[in-house]
């Protein structure tokens, strides 16, 4: 048999060997970035190449790319780095999001999980004090990809500014900043084949952002400390790799998922009526818990998740799917299945054997 069947690419993907490569040459490198003399200016210009990979992919001068300990890090310094306005964020937004300001007015959702711009509209109109609106490019758990351009003019009407989570949608679709209309950005490069512990924020270096991190005045002054030059230049490097999806995953997902729903005819797709990320199916078995479907499939050798992966290892009920009215039953017994770049048909042959299995022994033994 071969190895396991890895379908959790929306938590983390494998290093890109080019980024490892990149890493252990960096890390053989002595030098700070903020040093003067010659190490020091070599490790500024590995920075500066790195930021210019990252600006590139999303189309703005290496100047908007303010760089952090990741995705997490950078949306907190978009939302709390302009404490003068109020928060607006989606009902769906990452927990990284959500967490930044409990109290921030909550957007509704429809029930296919794209952000309700309507009530944007309203929620905006109620109260004309200066706004800050979060809204992520595409959801973590079902794929959904929001209608972030319209939210921006809309914000934009009102004098807000808009914040887009961009990281799942980063390297998976095509798309740029100036066309989303977004004045923040927030991406990360464990999510591309870069590793963990970086990310960035994309922002004008004209819009007054107050930094949560201070003590130099590294990033601009927006972010103080010593930059992992070996983690940014291996997102750098991940980022000049990484390309959307070409096809091939989009019709892998729509294989799967027919699949999936030929051996277990009651399963529910989450978000499936709308445009979603190529790589993300959101699934449920009703009647078996999304926590025994997770092991099941792990003791089958394969590899799955029970909504976001951020959660310290524990399953939980999706608030994504809460947030959209699905009712009780069908979030508990809710899986997400994630491919990637080397994702094969058998893996997946491994996928429907070990669920099809699952929703067997189920079946039989409520009859």
């Amino acid at each position: 048999m071969s190895g396991p069947a890895y379908l959790d690419w929306n938590a983390t993907t494998p290093l890109r060997p080019e980024a490892a490569a990149a890493m252990a040459e960096t890390l053989a490198h002595t030098g700070n970035p903020s040093s003067v003399h010659r190490a020091g200016r070599e490790a500024k210009k590995l920075l500066d190449q790195a930021r210019a990979r990252v600006a590139e992919r999303v189309r703005v001068a290496p100047a908007y790319v303010t760089f952090t300990g990741g995705g997490t890090e950078a949306n907190h310094l978009a939302l709390r780095g302009l404490p003068e306005r109020r928060l607006i964020v989606s009902m769906i937004e990452h927990d990284s999001v959500l967490a930044a300001e409990p109290d921030a007015a909550r957007l509704p959702v429809t029930p296919d999980g794209v952000a309700d711009l309507d009530s944007l509209d309203r929620i905006l109109t109620a109260d004309p004090r200066p706004a800050l609106v979060s809204l992520m490019l595409a959801n973590n758990e079902t794929g959904a990809i929001q209608p972030v351009a319209e939210a921006a003019r809309i914000a934009h009407r009102h004098g807000a500014l808009l914040h887009c989570d961009a990281v799942q949608a980063f390297g998976k679709i095509t798309f740029n900043y100036s066309e989303l209309g977004a004045d923040l950005m927030t991406v990360s490069g464990h999510k591309i084949g870069g590793p963990m512990g970086v990310g960035a924020l994309i922002a004008s270096p004209d819009l007054p952002i107050q930094a949560l991190q201070t003590g130099g005045g590294q990033e601009r002054g927006r972010r103080a400390g010593t930059e992992n030059l070996p983690g940014i230049v291996g997102f750098g490097t991940a980022a000049n790799r990484a390309e959307p999806d070409d096809g091939r995953i989009a019709a892998l997902r729509d294989r799967t998922e027919r699949r999936l729903v030929a051996v277990a005819p009651d399963a529910h797709i989450h978000g499936g009526s709308v445009r979603r990320l190529p790589n993300t199916t959101c699934i449920s078995m009703p009647g078996v818990a999304a926590a025994t479907q997770v092991m099941a499939l792990d003791l089958a050798g394969v590899m799955v998740s029970a909504g976001s992966a951020c959660s310290s290892g524990k399953v939980k009920r999706s608030h994504v799917l809460d947030a959209m009215g699905v009712p009780s039953a069908l979030a508990e017994s809710a899986i997400r299945i994630s491919l990637g770049w080397s994702t094969t048909e058998a893996d997946i042959d491994r996928l429907v054997e070990a669920w099809g299995a699952l929703y067997a022994r189920t079946r039989s033994r409520a009859a």
